[in-house]
């Protein structure tokens, strides 16, 4: 072998272990189905979640949120389909938290062991070295009590020691079942911008939340699901233009600039004060088509719908239980269904 070649390939085998180390790939679900006897859990569910983005993975109650990421961690099979992690199943990584960390139930701890103890053993089953283990707990504020009994842990405590669990292999690829469940604010923040953190990285980020709020300040991209079936595979912008109520605007001269606007595509609705709801212009359009005929404007507002708002109309139909009819539903106002109640008697799965 040429001198040249072999130094070439010398090099290469020595940054080989740094290469597996940080290699990013992504989670794809490929037609999975999953029944727990005669429930359906998973319905032909597809999706691919991809690196440099948080993707929130968002539906109701039963919806089969939990259960996708069971089988994408090989703690359950799929009845059919595959769950693949970096193009593979999750049993046949090598040393799967290098690859994958997740936290699905922060309470899955023996409450005897020290939070060093619980994360130790791990390591040690992975080869990660106890430098790791002292450098996440730094990492997610539990220095300080690395050596006390989790048994003592609020359940924010536990739900931070989760986190530094599923960081321990310094992985590509991160999954998250309601991280934020159990965090003061000041926690909140600090998951918020740790997954950021991790997604800038390069790092494939999955969270699984019901608060859509936080989704929305925390994801760029969203995968909604209901039933067991994909229901959205969109971005947080795509889906408040999609349910937007247009733009508003308010001008001195609005008839005469309802009637520039439709001549210019635009579908314009006027409120008894006047005022414009416009659909088919951005502002920026209607502001230019306003310019030049001279018309002035008072004010120029987009109105995207709320990502609560979005998630309630495409989720309407996947909803499990409904709450029963209320003293304001009989008012006539509607009921969001939510938690618990009666309504559709359904599966009730993982």
């Amino acid at each position: 072998m040429p001198r040249a070649q072999a130094r070439i390939t010398t090099v290469l085998r020595c940054a080989r272990p740094l290469l597996d180390a940080t290699v990013v790939g992504m989670i794809e679900a490929r037609e999975l189905v999953k029944r727990y006897g005669r429930s359906l859990a998973l319905d032909g569910l597809s999706f691919q979640v991809r690196p440099g983005t948080v993707t929130g993975f968002l539906g109701p109650n039963g919806a089969g949120k939990s259960t996708t990421m069971r089988v994408v961690l090989g703690l359950d099979a799929p009845t059919s389909g595959e769950a693949l992690v970096n193009g593979r199943r999750y049993r046949e990584l090598r040393r799967p938290m290098h690859e994958v960390g997740a936290l699905l139930d922060a309470n899955a701890v023996h409450p005897g062991r020290s939070a060093y103890d619980h994360l130790g053993w791990m390591a040690r089953s992975n080869r990660i070295p106890s430098s790791r283990v002292s450098a996440v707990l730094e990492q997610v504020g539990l220095a300080g009590v690395a050596r006390k009994r989790v048994g003592g842990f609020s359940l924010g405590m536990r739900q931070r020691l989760g986190i530094a669990s599923a960081l321990l292999g310094d992985p590509g690829v991160l999954m998250f079942d309601e991280p934020v469940n159990g965090l003061d604010p000041d926690g909140v923040r600090w998951i918020r911008e740790l997954m950021r953190a991790l997604a800038a990285e390069g790092r494939t980020v999955l969270i699984s939340s019901h608060l859509m709020s936080e989704m929305a300040v925390t994801a760029e991209r969203l995968i909604l699901i209901g039933r067991g079936r994909l229901i959205a595979d969109t971005s947080v912008r795509e889906l408040a233009d999609r349910f937007g109520q247009g733009v508003f605007v308010r001008s001195p001269r609005a008839r005469e600039l309802a009637a520039v606007l439709v001549a210019a595509g635009a579908t314009v609705e006027a409120d008894p004060a006047g005022d414009l709801s416009v659909r088919g212009l951005d502002a920026v359009r209607i502001g230019e088509a306003a310019a030049a005929h001279g018309i002035p404007l008072h004010e120029v507002t987009p109105r995207g719908a709320s990502l609560e708002e979005a998630y309630i109309r495409l989720t309407a139909d996947s909803v499990e239980y409904r709450a029963g009819a209320s003293s304001d539903a009989a008012r006539g106002t509607p009921s969001v269904g939510g938690d618990g109640g009666a309504g559709h008697a359904g599966r009730d799965v993982p």
